[in-house]
C-alpha cells in the first residue's frame, strides 16, 4: 500500500510539472484526486488493512493529497500569469499608431426624397398616413371599383397570399398604396374612429408586383398616395396642388402638364408630366427630345368610390394621386439604373 502510494504520489507530481495548460492540470485532478480517482480507490481499499494500520495508511493518503494539490495549485496560479502575460502582450494598444477611420452611414436617396416630399405636402395641411402590405382584396381591388375581371387583378400582376371561395377571402401582397386611401375613406364615416370629413392625407409605402427586375421594375418598390376629400373639391384645387408640388420638389422653374389618362377609381383622370429638369423643356436625352417628363398619374374621385366608402357624392368630393418614390428620386438625382437603390453600395450612397 505504502508503495502503491509513493508510485501514485511521484507519477502525478511529474505530470503537474510538464502540465502546459489549465484543461490538462483538471484532467490529472480528476485522474487522481476525483470521485473515481486513484487515491480514492485506495481509501476504499481500507477495509483489507488491518485495523491496527489504518490510522497510518490514511495519514500516508492525506499527505499524498495534500502535497498533489499544493503542486497543482502553484502550477494553475503558474499558468494562469503566464496567459494572462500572452494576452496582454497579443492585446497591446500601440498609442502612437493613427486611429481606424470608421465608415460613416448615408441617408438613403429614396429617404431623402421621401422627406421632401413630405416636407412639401405637410406643409400644404396634408397628415401623413400609414397601413398594412398585407391586405384585402377588398381594400386592394374592390372599394377602388376594380371588379373581380379587372386585369389588375390576375395573377401575373399581384402576390396573393391565399385565395378563397369569393374575393372577399383574398388576402394579398398590396399592389398600391390606393388601399390606404380606402379605409381611411371608412374610418372617416365610421363613429367608433376618431378621424372625421374632410380628409387631405398622404400615405408612403411599400407595394408588391410580380414585375421582373431591370433598370426600370422591381417586383418590390414604394408608392405615395394622397387622397383630399371636401366639399366643392374641383379639378382646378388637384392641379394647383400637383403644381405646388412639382415646384418646391424639383425647382421653381419647373412647370406641370396634364394629359387624359383612365383609373379605375378616378374620373376624369390625367397623367402629369413636368418640365425636363435637365434641358428646361427645350428638349434632350433624358426627356427624349419632348421636353417633358411623366411623374405620377391623378384623379376626380369616383362618385361610386364615394358610395362604397359611405361618403355621400352629393355633398363631397375629392382628388387622389399617386407618385412612386423611386421614379421622382431616379429623377431628381439623376439616377440611370432603379437597382443602385436596393444594393447598398457604399460608394453609390456615399454621393448622396
Amino acid at each position: 500500500m505504502n508503495e502503491t502510494l509513493e508510485r501514485i504520489k511521484a507519477q502525478a507530481l511529474k505530470q503537474i510539472e510538464i502540465a502546459s495548460d489549465a484543461n490538462s492540470l483538471n484532467d490529472l485532478k480528476v485522474a487522481v484526486l476525483g470521485k473515481k480517482g486513484e487515491l480514492t480507490q485506495v481509501l476504499k481499499g481500507m477495509k483489507d488493512v488491518a485495523p491496527e494500520d489504518r490510522p497510518k495508511i490514511g495519514q500516508m493518503v492525506n499527505d499524498a493529497r495534500s502535497a498533489i494539490e499544493e503542486k497543482l495549485n502553484k502550477k494553475l496560479e503558474e499558468l494562469t500569469k503566464r496567459a494572462r502575460s500572452a494576452k496582454l502582450m497579443r492585446e497591446t494598444v500601440d498609442v502612437t499608431r493613427p486611429g481606424r477611420r470608421l465608415i460613416q452611414g448615408k441617408r438613403h436617396p429614396n429617404q431623402i426624397a421621401l422627406e421632401d416630399l413630405e416636407r412639401v405636402f405637410i406643409g400644404m395641411g396634408y397628415e401623413v398616413v400609414s397601413g398594412p402590405e398585407v391586405e384585402y382584396d377588398k381594400y386592394n381591388f374592390e372599394l377602388l371599383n376594380i371588379p373581380a375581371d379587372h386585369p389588375a387583378k390576375d395573377e401575373q400582376d399581384t402576390f396573393y397570399i391565399q385565395r378563397g371561395k369569393t374575393t372577399e377571402d383574398d388576402i394579398l401582397l398590396r399592389t398600391q398604396t390606393s388601399s390606404v386611401q380606402a379605409r381611411i375613406m371608412l374610418d372617416a364615416v365610421n363613429p367608433e374612429k376618431e378621424r372625421t370629413l374632410p380628409i387631405r392625407v398622404i400615405s408612403p409605402g411599400r407595394v408588391f408586383r410580380a414585375d421582373e427586375v431591370d433598370a426600370t421594375h422591381s417586383p418590390s418598390f414604394h408608392q405615395v398616395e394622397g387622397l383630399v376629400i371636401d366639399k366643392n373639391i374641383t379639378m382646378a384645387d388637384l392641379k394647383g396642388t400637383l403644381a405646388q408640388f412639382a415646384r418646391e420638389f424639383f425647382g421653381e422653374k419647373t412647370k406641370t402638364k396634364f394629359r387624359p389618362h383612365h383609373f379605375p377609381f378616378t374620373e376624369p383622370s390625367a397623367e402629369v408630366d413636368i418640365t425636363c429638369f435637365k434641358c428646361g423643356g427645350k428638349g434632350c436625352g433624358v426627356c427624349k427630345g419632348s421636353g417633358w417628363i411623366e411623374i405620377l398619374g391623378c384623379g376626380m374621385v369616383r362618385p361610386h368610390v364615394l358610395e362604397m366608402c359611405g361618403i355621400d357624392p352629393e355633398e363631397y368630393s375629392g382628388f387622389a394621386f399617386g407618385i412612386g418614390l423611386e421614379r421622382i428620386t431616379l429623377l431628381k438625382y439623376e439616377i440611370d439604373d432603379m437597382r443602385l437603390l436596393y444594393e447598398n453600395d457604399e460608394r453609390f450612397l456615399s454621393q448622396f
